[in-house]
């Protein structure tokens, strides 16, 4: 542990409240350091799992696989990884469906974008019911 921050630095470094370190801390994400005083210390190893932990959740990862993925001795890290990166593909395959969805409203004469053959083809999946919806996105039937 080269440097070693108190938990307000390391949550103004990441734009994070502090109760959020706490909180990966209490579901075991986290481990720092304490000191005499039994105050939290953070190092550089503890910095790099803030990072990781930032760029999982904005990558659609739970706190549950996070903490699969960094657990060292995790004997299902891989299939919740080839989990993860099927959901990945999935979400970026409705993305760029939703980009093509966007790109033709914005050059589509139609006034009511509703009416639109090439753009009611975007929902042709939705509307056969070939495609279900819940709150995470879609899902295939």
């Amino acid at each position: 542990m080269k440097s070693s921050q108190s938990i307000g630095d390391v949550a103004a470094r990441f734009g994070l409240e502090t109760h959020v370190l706490r909180h990966w801390e209490d579901v075991g994400l986290l481990r720092p350091a304490r000191d005499g005083a039994d105050r939290r210390r953070y190092g550089d190893d503890d910095l790099v799992r803030v990072a990781v932990i930032l760029r999982s959740k904005a990558a659609g990862m739970s706190l549950e696989q996070i903490a699969v993925l960094l657990d060292e001795e995790a004997p299902s890290r891989h299939e919740v990884l080839e989990s993860h990166l099927a959901d990945l593909d999935r979400r970026m395959q409705e993305m760029e469906r939703s980009r093509e969805m966007t790109e033709h409203a914005l050059r589509c004469r139609s006034h009511d974008i509703t009416q639109c053959p090439r753009f009611r083809g975007f929902v042709t999946d939705v509307l056969a019911g070939t495609t279900r919806w819940s709150l995470d996105g879609p899902a295939t039937a």
